[in-house]
C-alpha cells in the first residue's frame, strides 16, 4: 500500500531534462533557468537538478579556470555554477539533494552496499546506479512538493561520462512515460567561408540520443541568428521533432532575455501539452517584474567602470570570466538598478606585481572589487592594489580573499607590520595577521580538503552607527561562507586601535565578517569574509553590491 501511495506521489510530478549537442558550453544551465522561469509564472511549482559527470563528489576541489566557479549553497554544499543560475532565476533556496556528480553518486551505492544495505545482492553500475540517481532526483521533487523538476544533464551528448545519466533519464520515461519529456539545446554553425547555417551537427547529435533510447521532445537551437522555417522543417525530418517544437534560441545581448524569447514561441505553452500540465493562476506580477530588470538591462543610460582583480582569468589565449560568475552577476544587478549599464574589466593581480606603475591605471575606474581565491599567486599584486585604492579613495570592495587583503594591507602600511601576512602564503610570518581558524588545523594536517571548509550559512552581528548597518538596515544577517582562515583574534584590538573598524562579527564574537573604514575616512572600503554574491539575485539586488556601486557612481560624479 505504502508503495502505491509512494507511486503515486511521484506520478503527480513532472520531469523535464536538459541536454546538450554538438558543443560543450551550448547554454543547458541558462535554458533549464529561463524554463524554470516561465514554468513558474504559469504558476507552477519548479524545483532544479545539476547532474556533473565528475568523479569529484563535488565542485570544491575543481580548478576555476577549468570548470567555473564553485557556488555554495545555504546548506554548505559546494556546485557547479549553474545552481546559481537556478537559484538567482526561480528566487529558491535550494540544497545538497539539488545536486550530483558522478563520483557521488557512487560513493552513496558503495556506501549501501557496505552497509548491507542491497541485502547481498551482485551490486552492479547498471541497473544500481541509474536506480540510485532515480531516486535522488525523485527525493527532490517531493522535498520541493514542486510540480515539475528540471534535470541538466552536464556535458555533451556523445561522451561516455554522462552515459549512466542518460541510462537513468531512459528508467524513468519507462516508469512514467507521459511524466517525463526531453529538451535537446544543440548548437548550429554558420562558417564564416561557407555563409550558411549548418543543420547537420544537430542532426548528428539528435542521433545520438537516439542510440540511448531516448528520444528528443523539444529542440532548442542555438545559433548566431535566428533560426529560418527551412533549416526548422529540415531538423524536423532528419530528427523527428515537430516543426513546432523546434524553437529558435539566436545569441542575444542579455541572458535575461532568454526567457521573453522562449515565451514568443509560446514554450511554457507547449511543455505544458506534451506533460499535460495544467497551468495555474499565473504569476503576472513576476513576470512583470522580469521583464521590467530585463529591460534596465539594455537601458542604463551612463556607465559605471569596475576592475575585478583576480587570479582565475587565465586559460591559455583566452579570459574565463566564469570564474567569478556570481560576482559580474552581482554587480549587474546593482548597476540595474540605478539605471546604470557597469563595464567590467578583468584585471590579473600578477600584473600589478610586476609593474607598480600600472597601478595608476586604476584611477580611470569608479571602484574596484577583489573578490575570493585561495593561495599565493597574485597575492602581493592585490596587496598593492588595496593600498592604491585606500590611499587614493578609489571605492574598494573586498570579498572573502579580498577583505584579508585589506587586513593585511592595513597592518603593513598603517601598524607598519611590514611582514605581516596570511598563514597560508607565508606559514613563517612573525605578524600572522590572518590565521588558520582552530576548526580547520586538523584538517590541513590530515590534508583532508574537500567539502570541510567553514561553508555555508551563518549568521553575523552588525555595529550600529556602522557603514554596514547603514547599508543592510538591520542588526543581524545571514550569509554564505568559503573558507578556511579568519582574522588573527590576537591582532584585532590593534588594528582597531588604528582605525580599522570590525563592523560585523560572529555571534560568539569571535569571527570578524565585515572590516571597513568610515565613510569620514573612506568612500568606501568594504570587505566581507562571507561571499554576498550568492545571495544577490535580479529582481532582489544585494545591498552591500548597491551600496558600492552608488559609491562608484557619486566618485564618477
Amino acid at each position: 500500500m505504502k508503495k502505491n501511495k509512494n507511486k503515486e506521489v511521484k506520478q503527480n510530478c513532472k520531469y523535464i531534462f536538459v541536454v546538450g549537442g554538438v558543443i560543450s558550453g551550448v547554454g543547458k544551465g541558462i535554458t533549464s533557468s529561463s524554463l524554470g522561469l516561465i514554468l513558474k509564472n504559469r504558476g507552477l511549482s519548479v524545483t532544479a537538478i545539476k547532474i556533473d559527470p565528475y568523479i569529484n563528489v563535488d565542485a570544491g576541489t575543481m580548478n576555476p579556470t577549468e570548470h567555473g566557479e564553485v557556488f555554495v549553497l545555504s546548506d554548505g554544499d559546494e556546485t557547479d555554477q549553474d545552481m546559481g543560475n537556478y537559484e538567482r532565476f526561480l528566487e529558491l533556496k535550494l540544497t545538497k539533494i539539488n545536486y550530483m556528480t558522478t563520483g557521488r553518486v557512487y560513493q552513496s551505492v558503495i556506501e549501501r552496499e557496505r552497509n548491507l544495505e542491497y541485502k547481498g545482492k551482485c551490486v552492479e553500475v547498471v541497473p544500481h546506479i541509474p536506480l540510485e540517481v532515480i531516486g535522488r532526483i525523485k527525493k527532490a521533487g517531493v522535498e520541493a512538493k514542486a510540480d515539475v523538476v528540471i534535470i541538466e544533464i552536464g556535458g555533451t551528448i556523445g561522451e561516455y561520462q554522462n552515459m549512466i545519466f542518460l541510462e537513468a533519464a531512459r528508467m524513468l520515461k519507462i516508469e512514467f512515460p507521459r511524466d517525463v519529456i526531453f529538451v535537446m539545446v544543440s548548437y548550429l554553425p554558420t562558417p564564416s567561408k561557407v555563409g550558411e547555417m549548418k543543420t547537420k551537427p544537430t542532426q548528428t547529435a539528435v542521433h545520438m540520443l537516439n542510440s540511448s533510447g531516448i528520444q528528443a521532445d523539444i529542440l532548442i537551437a542555438r545559433a548566431d541568428t535566428t533560426l529560418d522555417e527551412k533549416r526548422k522543417e529540415k531538423l524536423a525530418m532528419s530528427c523527428s521533432v515537430v516543426v513546432e517544437r523546434i524553437i529558435s534560441a539566436p545569441d542575444v545581448d542579455s541572458v535575461y532575455d532568454i526567457p521573453m524569447n522562449f515565451e514568443k514561441e509560446n514554450l511554457s505553452g507547449k511543455i505544458c501539452d506534451i506533460l499535460n500540465l495544467k497551468s495555474k493562476k499565473p504569476v503576472v506580477k513576476l513576470w512583470n517584474k522580469w521583464k521590467t530588470f530585463a529591460k534596465h538591462a539594455h537601458n542604463g543610460k551612463e556607465i559605471v567602470k569596475i576592475a575585478v582583480i583576480g587570479k582565475y582569468f587565465e586559460t591559455g589565449d583566452f579570459i574565463l570570466s566564469d570564474s567569478y560568475l556570481s560576482v559580474i552577476e552581482a554587480i549587474k544587478y546593482s548597476a540595474y538598478a540605478q539605471n546604470r549599464k557597469p563595464i567590467i574589466s578583468w584585471l590579473s593581480a600578477v600584473d600589478f606585481e610586476k609593474d607598480k606603475n600600472k597601478l595608476k591605471e586604476l584611477k580611470k575606474y569608479d571602484g574596484v572589487i577583489v573578490p575570493g581565491g585561495f593561495g599565493s599567486r597574485g597575492v602581493e599584486g592585490k596587496l598593492n592594489v588595496v593600498k592604491f585604492a585606500r590611499e587614493n579613495k578609489i571605492p574598494y570592495f573586498g570579498l572573502c580573499y579580498g577583505m584579508q587583503m585589506m587586513v593585511i594591507e592595513y597592518a603593513r602600511n598603517v601598524l607598519n607590520l611590514k611582514d605581516a601576512n596570511t598563514r597560508e602564503v607565508n606559514s613563517k610570518t612573525e605578524n600572522p595577521v590572518i590565521n588558520i581558524m582552530e576548526s580547520q588545523k586538523e584538517n590541513i594536517i590530515n590534508h583532508r580538503y574537500g567539502g570541510n571548509m567553514r561553508l555555508g550559512e551563518y549568521k553575523a552581528i552588525l555595529k550600529p552607527g556602522s557603514v554596514a548597518h547603514a547599508v543592510y538596515g538591520k542588526v543581524e544577517v545571514i550569509e554564505r561562507h568559503r573558507h578556511r582562515y579568519e582574522v588573527n583574534p590576537n591582532y584585532i584590538l590593534q588594528l582597531e586601535n588604528a582605525g580599522l573598524v570590525f563592523s560585523g562579527r560572529s555571534p560568539d564574537d569571535r569571527l570578524m565578517e565585515i572590516t571597513e573604514l568610515p565613510k569620514s575616512v573612506h568612500p568606501f572600503f568594504l570587505g566581507t569574509q562571507f561571499h554576498p554574491e550568492f545571495l544577490a539575485h535580479p529582481l532582489a539586488p544585494h545591498p552591500l553590491f548597491t551600496a558600492f556601486v552608488k559609491a562608484c557612481i557619486n566618485k564618477k560624479k
